[in-house]
This record gives structure tokens, C-alpha cells and sequence, in this order.
């Protein structure tokens, strides 16, 4: 057996190693901290809103039908325009009716003729039953033949006048003025037989009214703030401001006018409407709208932009990064939102900074290179104005 002399053997442990070592792959570098916007938290007083969903109508809501029976004429009005009141609006064939006029008034005639002879009966019986020349019963009969014959002129002048009513009603004139809708029948159709058939719809919508429900707890809420503020009316009386469907702001605000006597046990909601003025008349019935009003002012709430807000089956989170530049997922209790803000009650204070933008690519404990913007009151971001050095330094 061949042996190693002893300064043979740590040349080959050195060998070895480096043999070994050359092997190995060095170490990736670090991935840079991914560049995300982050913004100091808003605060500021602001309104808290109690909100509903309505539907707008007329304030007067109209439904135009045929009060007689008959084929339609003709349409004089232009569908979707404003109409005046006695304004004419269909025509239905008045022949039947003014046939059966016809027949009345000679009915009528008929009768007439018959009072005239009987008081004629009565005028010359009554000085022979003075003089005893006719019996006593003869003028009595005339008299009460005469008393029918009165009775008979006021039925067939009853007659006469339902038969001239009927005639009218083949005229529809428009009951107010307002907002007329298309026609629901055209020249030719069959109205009435039997029927009260819908002909139109007007609405008035110089003021324009929405009609709402609101949960009762809400209700309450407001009921007792009324309460408090020694006011005794029977309907909340805070100013309401109408959102249609847009996102714009009606231009006017209202009041309640109206607050159903009961709770819909089936839905624990209380109905309610409320009238704006309607310049223009821009908003028309049917439209979609939120109604708000505010019930209180929330001072110093804090505010982020919802897209900062994330939420996993109802847990909402927003990252804060602190001063060392290292995340933190923190969870947040959201309130009302305020245009693209999101007032948060619970999970953040003054002076947090959070991720606007870029959440999507952060963890929790990691680092991040944070571009600093501003949160405006509309909700957009815009880059930090620096501070001057003055005040820097002062703050130091």
C-alpha cells in the first residue's frame, strides 16, 4: 500500500475544496422593492348622509280613459309634449250617441205634449167640480194624471241630458295641463264595451316628486333628531338633496311632503315622498334617483380613495406603509363613501400612509418604493408639493 507524505495531504484537502467551490453558483441579488403610490390619509369634517333609492313621478299623475264606449276618431295631440287643460285630445265616433239624443228629446217631446193636455184637463174641470157640473173624482183624476205627466217630462229630460253627457264624452279633452305620454290606442280601436280602457297619461312635472322607502331604524334615527331639535312636525324636515342616476346633482332641494301612516310589516320600510322643483323640466317621471339628506357632521374623519380599500368576504384592508418604507396589512372598518373617498371609522388614524395604487404587488413585512401623492377632495391623486426648506426644517 502506497502511503502519502504528511505535506502531500493539505495540498489535496486545498484541492479538493477548490475543486468543490467552483462548483457553486453565486447567490441572486435581491429583487429592488417594487415602486408604488402611497398617500398621507385625508382628514377633515364631513357631512354623514342617510341614504335612499326612489323613483321620480309627476306631482300630479294623471290617467286619461274613455268614459264611453266606442271606435276611436281621431288623435289630436302629439305624443310626449305638453298639452293645456280643455285641450282635445281623441275623438270617438259620436253616431249612436247622437242618435240616442235624437231619441231622447223626441221622448222628451212626447211627454211634453202629454203634461200640456193634461193641465188643460185640469183647467176645465175644475170650475165644473165648483159647480158640482162633474163629479168630484173626475178633477181628482185629472189632477193626478197631470202629476204623472210631470213626473214623465223629468225622467225623459233625464234622459236627454244622460244622453247629451254621453255625446260629450266622445270628445276627451285634457282634465289639467301637463306632460302628455304616447297613446295606448289609435284610430279605429274599440274603446269602452264594458271597459274603462287607458287612453294616456299626463304628468305634471313642474315640481317633480320622488317617492322612496326608508328602513325603519333610519326613520327613527331621524324622527328622534327632530325630537331633539324641538321640532314637532309630523315629517323629518331636513333638507333633501336628489342624485339621478348620472351622478349629478339635482340643482334644487326639497323637503318631505309626505310619510305614510304605517311600517310595511313585510318589509320593515316606511314609505315617503319628497317634491324638488324642476327647472326646465329636465327630470322626468320613472327616472332612477337617490335621495340624501344629512344628519350629522363627522369631524375628523379619515378619508382614503376606495381603490386603496381591499375586500375578501366582507373583511376590508388597506396597506399602510411606515416610516422604514415596509408594509403592513391592516384591517379597516369602512363607512360611508363620499364620491370616490371612503370614510374609514375604525383601523387608521392621522398621519397613515397608504397604498393608492401598486397594492396588487406588495406582502405583508415587505419593502416598497414609495412615490408620494396627495389625496384630493374629489378623490383624485396628485404628486406631493414639497415643503419648503423652512418648513422642513421647522418640522424636523
Amino acid at each position: 500500500m502506497r502511503k502519502v507524505t504528511p505535506f502531500v495531504l493539505p495540498a489535496l484537502i486545498v484541492a479538493a475544496a477548490a475543486t468543490l467551490g467552483c462548483g457553486e453558483k453565486p447567490a441572486p441579488p435581491a429583487p429592488p422593492p417594487p415602486p408604488v403610490k402611497v398617500a398621507t390619509v385625508l382628514q377633515k369634517d364631513v357631512p354623514i348622509y342617510l341614504e335612499a333609492i326612489g323613483q321620480t313621478r309627476g306631482s300630479t299623475e294623471i290617467e286619461v280613459r274613455a268614459r264611453v264606449g266606442g271606435f276611436i276618431q281621431t288623435i289630436n295631440f302629439a305624443e310626449g309634449t305638453a298639452v293645456r287643460k280643455g285641450q282635445l285630445l281623441y275623438t270617438i265616433d259620436p253616431s249612436p250617441f247622437e242618435a240616442t239624443l235624437a231619441q231622447a228629446k223626441g221622448a222628451l217631446a212626447g211627454t211634453e205634449a202629454d203634461l200640456a193636455r193634461a193641465k188643460q184637463d185640469v183647467a176645465r174641470y175644475e170650475p165644473l167640480a165648483r159647480e158640482n157640473a162633474i163629479p168630484r173624482e173626475q178633477l181628482e183624476t185629472a189632477v193626478s194624471v197631470q202629476r204623472a205627466a210631470e213626473a214623465a217630462v223629468q225622467a225623459a229630460r233625464a234622459t236627454v241630458q244622460r244622453a247629451e253627457i254621453d255625446l260629450g264624452y266622445t270628445r276627451v279633452y285634457a282634465p289639467e295641463d301637463g306632460l302628455v305620454g304616447k297613446t295606448e290606442v289609435y284610430p279605429g280601436t274599440l274603446v269602452g264595451q264594458g271597459q274603462n280602457n287607458l287612453l294616456t297619461h299626463i304628468s305634471q312635472i313642474a315640481s317633480i316628486h320622488v317617492r322612496f322607502t326608508l328602513p325603519e331604524r333610519d326613520y327613527l334615527r331621524l324622527a328622534r333628531r327632530q325630537v331633539d331639535q324641538g321640532t314637532t312636525s309630523e315629517a323629518p324636515q331636513r333638507p333633501l338633496e336628489l342624485v339621478l342616476a348620472d351622478g349629478t346633482m339635482h340643482p334644487a332641494t326639497s323637503k318631505l311632503v309626505f310619510v305614510d301612516r304605517n311600517v310595511d310589516p313585510e318589509t320593515g320600510t316606511i314609505l315617503m315622498e319628497a317634491a324638488f322643483p324642476n327647472p326646465n323640466a329636465i327630470v322626468r317621471p320613472g327616472q332612477y334617483a337617490r335621495i340624501r339628506a344629512v344628519v350629522e357632521q363627522k369631524a375628523g374623519a379619515i378619508l382614503v380613495p376606495q381603490r386603496a380599500v381591499t375586500e375578501l368576504q366582507g373583511i376590508y384592508n388597506v396597506a399602510v406603509v411606515d416610516n422604514s418604507d415596509t408594509v403592513e396589512i391592516r384591517m379597516v372598518t369602512p363607512g360611508q363613501r363620499l364620491a370616490s373617498l371612503w370614510v374609514i371609522d375604525a383601523g387608521l388614524k392621522a398621519g397613515d400612509r397608504v397604498i393608492v395604487e401598486g397594492v396588487q404587488k406588495v406582502r405583508p413585512g415587505s419593502k416598497v418604493k414609495p412615490e408620494i401623492v396627495q389625496i384630493q377632495d374629489g378623490g383624485a391623486d396628485s404628486p406631493a408639493t414639497p415643503a419648503p426648506a423652512a418648513t422642513a426644517a421647522k418640522g424636523a
